[in-house]
């Protein structure tokens, strides 16, 4: 099976997999307790002709399947509704919202991988060391540690105390980029500690092994440096479970955003989402969710695309 034929397959079923997210989210909107209604009318309501006026503007007057449906269409047409307490384009909020998100994510995963990749690598070259495992036990309780515990203590000991960060807030990168990394350092070190820590110990085990293989004892007799053996032949095959934790944890930076962000009041796609469930403003719920999910499946499409590349095995695998 071609490159082609694999990105085409898997895009099917990615697709598939929004559909059943955009289903369930719709679903659960629809379950939640309340009624929209009174959060849009407020006083008025009671009154009966003012709230079924609103409700057939809105289409919530509508069987559940006909309003998913509605919904469908309007998604693909590039609608995600309007918000029913703002009147704001779903689409506007998420476009406010989504910078400092993606700022904050991309900034963690990137200093992660800077940060685990060299430890891992010298953490499995001298493996059982003191260096190792020194390096084990930090990346085991930081993986212990709980994220809202560590921002605590940033926050105490860095903002508080030392003045070097401000506590809560956001600063946009076009109001200068000095300020914006200031006001960002605290909640990206909380991820990238959590991060660090689960990189480090998975590409730590997965070069041990590695390093035990054939063709690397071979790159050995034939007198190659250490440092062309870990680079140009055991970190290439030891980088597929990295890989796949990496695309994972994209889902787990967006969960514990939405706790860093109401944390560190961060205006992001977490923050909107709490204010969007409380306020009941069900068509910005689903707009956040569906961003979520197609991002989510976006990453782990790339992800499965580069292992074809890597790896032809994968290829391989797929045709038969």
């Amino acid at each position: 099976m071609t490159i082609l034929g694999a990105a085409v397959t898997r895009l099917a079923k990615l697709l598939a997999i929004v559909l059943i997210v955009s289903l369930l989210t719709f679903s659960l909107t629809k379950l939640l307790p309340g009624d929209p209604l009174v959060v849009i009318l407020g006083p008025q309501y009671s009154n009966e002709e003012v709230r079924e006026a609103v409700s057939e503007d809105l289409g919530l007057d509508k069987p559940a399947y006909e309003q998913y449906r509605d919904y469908l269409w309007d998604v693909a047409h590039g609608d995600l509704g309007r918000s029913y307490t703002s009147k704001f384009q779903t689409r506007e909020l998420i476009k406010q919202k989504l910078p400092a998100t993606i700022e904050l994510m991309l900034l963690a995963q990137l200093l992660s991988i800077i940060i685990s990749v060299p430890l891992a690598m010298f953490s499995a070259y001298r493996a059982n060391s003191r260096a190792d495992k020194a390096i084990t036990t930090t990346s085991f309780g930081l993986i212990s540690l709980p994220g809202y515990a560590f921002a605590v203590f940033l926050v105490y000991v860095f903002a508080l105390q030392l003045k070097w960060f401000p506590a809560v807030g956001y600063t946009p990168i076009s109001e200068g980029l000095v300020d914006n990394l200031r006001s960002i350092a605290l909640p990206v070190i909380v991820l990238v500690a959590g991060l660090t820590a689960v990189y480090t110990r998975l590409l730590r085990s997965d070069l041990i092994a590695t390093l035990q293989e054939d063709f690397v004892l071979m790159a050995r007799s034939k007198g190659l440096t250490t440092r062309h053996i870990l680079f140009r032949h055991a970190l290439r095959p030891s980088s597929f479970s990295l890989l796949t934790v990496f695309a994972i944890q994209f889902g787990t930076l967006i969960g514990g955003a939405v706790i860093l962000e109401q944390f560190f009041v961060i205006p992001g796609i977490g923050s909107l989402a709490i204010e969007s469930i409380l306020k009941r403003d069900y068509l910005v719920v689903q707009g956040v969710v569906l961003l979520i999910a197609v991002a989510f499946v976006l990453v782990n499409f790339a992800v499965d695309i580069l292992y074809s590349i890597l790896d032809p095995r994968v290829r391989r695998s797929g045709a038969a």
